[in-house]
This record gives structure tokens, sequence and C-alpha cells, in this order.
């Protein structure tokens, strides 16, 4: 009869079922890869790096190469004539527009409203045809009530002109370059043919009324049964902001305070233009300043 096993022997469980604390003879085996490698990161971490800019400030930093230095002007277009040049003996077809009364009217901070910015307004209204708030606004400035009132970004805080400051035709110079900003001419409800040069049906051949209409627009079960975003149909043509970059100043006429801009611009005749210095151009160095008139009058509210 082979002997009992001892109850020593009996009471421990064997060594590998032991917990990690108490099996004091086992040894950590490593993996060959680190547990700790560094991981690869997105991010450029080396030195002598730019800091980066997230802020608000800083956007407007980089921006501010393509925001000009000082303000524009509003102008009234009167329509298209043509200049003579008898050194070359060239015919240039100009526009010419007038700046009637343009003043600065209020200024917008970068503290206050989040960039530098001056308002300006052009031509006369009679105060019984202001709204009060609007009234007010010119009152609390010490300005004439203006009929046209717009806006124009600058870059910094010395692009601010003082309030009441008249704008001239001399805040430009000839041969200087600008960019124009009017509303381009509505048409209303256009055809497919007028709005976007379809060439319609054909003339004949089985086409019956429907000459001009522009077919069909779209496909069936194939592209999903819609008609595409931004599809090419008969809607509202015109009356959009157009802006013409680049425009030559070729006269300047401070007594009648007209400007004759090289070429054709967007508007009809009678229209609001916008004139400030162009982006795509070195800024011009100009050194007349406004004229700021001693006595402003006030406005009754």
């Amino acid at each position: 009869m082979p002997p009992k096993p001892s109850l020593i022997y009996m009471s421990l469980p064997p060594q590998f079922l032991l917990p990690r604390s108490a099996n004091t003879s086992h040894i950590l085996i490593r993996p060959i890869t680190s547990i700790s490698r560094v991981r690869p990161n997105r991010f450029n971490r080396t030195e002598h790096l730019p800091i980066l800019g997230s802020t608000t400030a800083a956007a407007i930093e980089r921006k501010a190469k393509f925001i000009p230095p000082r303000t524009g002007v509003l102008a009234i277009k009167k329509g298209m004539s043509a200049i003579y040049d008898a050194a070359s003996g060239r015919r240039f077809p100009v526009t010419l527009v007038q700046m009637d009364r343009v003043q600065v009217v209020a200024h917008k901070t970068r503290p206050r409203n989040g960039y530098f910015a001056v308002e300006v307004g052009c031509g006369w209204k009679h105060p019984s045809n202001v709204t009060r708030p609007m009234l007010g606004h010119f009152a609390s400035q010490m300005v004439s009530p203006k009929r046209h009132v717009a806006e124009f970004k600058v870059r910094d805080e010395a692009g601010l002109m003082p309030v009441g400051s008249v704008l001239g035709p001399a805040w430009f110079q000839e041969g200087q370059f600008v960019d124009a900003r009017a509303d381009c001419k509505g048409k209303g409800f256009a055809g497919g043919m007028k709005r976007w040069g379809f060439s319609g049906q054909g003339a004949s051949h089985g086409v019956s009324l429907t000459h001009r209409s522009m077919g069909s627009a779209g496909q069936s079960q194939g592209g999903g049964s819609r008609v595409y975003p931004g599809k090419k149909m008969a809607g509202r043509m015109g009356g959009q902001r157009v802006t013409v970059q680049n425009v030559k100043v070729l006269r300047v006429d401070e007594e009648n305070g007209i400007l004759a801009l090289n070429g054709c611009i967007a508007g009809p005749n009678g229209c609001v233009v916008e004139l400030q210095d162009a982006i795509k151009k070195p800024w011009p160095v100009i050194s007349a300043t406004p004229q700021v008139p001693q006595e402003v009058g006030s406005v009754q509210v």
C-alpha cells in the first residue's frame, strides 16, 4: 500500500496557480517591442516653429495685407464717355462717376465692433424723409442726413478719418487703380436662353411651342429622380453685387466732383458705386488729406 501524501503538500496549489504577489519565483518576461514605445505624432513638434495663431487678433493680422489702409468713397454713376489721347492717338472709353457731398459719418473700432471701418455717406436727404433712428444717428455725429450710407473696412486705427471729413475726387490720383462695387442691372425673371445662353430647341422638325424652353432638368432613376443643386434654369437674372477690379483712374475733376474711370463698371446710370483702393495693386501714396469743415450743422430730432 503506497504511503499517503503529506497534508502540507496537498494544502498548497500548484506554483502556476498562485497569484503573482505570492509567486516570488515568477520572472516578468518582456516582449520584443517596448511597452512604452513612442507612437507617431501627426503634429510637427520640432524647434523653431512659428507660433500657431488661432485667435481673432491673429486672424485679423493675417488678413491685414488684403485690407486697404484707408477708406473708400461713394459715387453716382452718370454714364459713359470717351477720352482721346493726342500723344498716343488712342481713344479710351471711360465711365463718369460723380461724388456728391461725401462725408465720414461714423467709425467702427475693434474693441467695440471687432474690426476697424469707416461709415461714409453721400448726397442729402430731407429730415422729414429720414427715419428717427437714422436721424438720431446723424444728429449724434453732427452731420447732415445722407441719402446713401456705406461702410468701408480699414486696416487699423490710422485709417479712421475724423467724423465730418469731406472726401472729394482728390482722394484718388490719376493713374492709380481702384475696385468698383455696384449692383448690376436687374433683368427680372428670365428664361434659360437669355439667362444662360442656351441654344433652345429646334426651329422645326416636330418641335411645337417649345422653341425657347430649356428642355430636361435632369435624369430619372439613375440620378436619384431629383434636380441637382445649382442647375441652370430659368429664374431671376441680374441685380446682384458685382465688383470690377483694377479699374484705372484716367481723369480727376475736382471742380465738378467727377472721376473718369477706364472702361465700364457694373450698374445702370444713377446707381451708387463704392470705390476703394485696389487690393491687387500696390497701395497708392497720396498726400491729400480730407477737408474737415469748421462748423458742422446739427440736426434737430
